[in-house]
């Protein structure tokens, strides 16, 4: 059962993450990848981009000629401006839609191999053993207790597991957490530091330098 034991810790890994860096920063960040390295989608990008500027030079034309003075010219623009709107206007809602699908089908993937599995595999594997715990360094209780639900006595049930991973990675998280703001307050403290020593020396440097013209 070490494979299952293994895909275990990695569905609890995945939940942390998710947990951690939220979907929405995980959608967005997997979405932007995506249009880069989908030719359709980088194509249809690029496209967004030249009708964006293809319609703010039209615009800027447009509000630069006179309705009144040049008023064929004036029409001319305004029906290029209209037009390059709506292609533009069409070529988002495209664009919109296709984010939406990605979206949906993230959340789904999301679900699936996160809450999904972490809720599918107890129930699916409720009497296998992860492990067997030694015989008879624990009490009766105890053996009783990391087999529940269904496991056989004297084992580690997937349920049990499941809670250890959590107990574990939520642990390395607050550890990892608590070192970056130690170190992020260490840093902080000895820039000050840092910053007096240097201007004591050159306080220092500056009187020995006076004492050296005055002599």
């Amino acid at each position: 059962m070490a494979s299952l034991m293994f895909v275990v810790f990695l569905v609890e890994v995945a939940v942390l993450v998710v947990n951690s860096l939220g979907a929405t920063a995980i959608s967005d960040f997997v979405w932007h990848a995506y249009n880069a390295i989908s030719p359709k989608r980088t194509g249809a990008v690029s496209e967004q981009r030249k009708l964006q500027k293809e319609y703010l030079a039209l615009r800027r034309d447009l509000h630069a000629t006179s309705s009144q003075d040049e008023f064929a010219k004036w029409a001319r623009l305004r029906r290029q401006h209209d037009k390059k709107l709506e292609e533009l206007e069409a070529n988002k809602r495209t664009l919109d839609t296709g984010r939406r699908s990605f979206d949906t089908t993230m959340t789904a993937l999301r679900f699936i191999f996160t809450r999904g599995l972490q809720f599918l595999l107890p129930f699916w594997y409720a009497r296998e053993p992860m492990f067997w715990l030694p015989h008879g360094w624990f009490p009766g209780y105890a053996e009783w207790l990391v087999a529940f639900p269904r496991a056989p006595r004297g084992s580690v049930s997937i349920a049990s597991w499941q809670v250890a991973c959590t107990v574990v990675l939520s642990l390395l998280k607050d550890t990892i957490l608590a070192l970056v703001a130690l170190l992020q307050e260490t840093l902080k403290t000895a820039k000050p530091v840092e910053a007096k020593k240097e201007r004591k020396e050159a306080h220092f440097a500056a009187n020995n330098a006076k004492d050296a013209k005055n002599e």
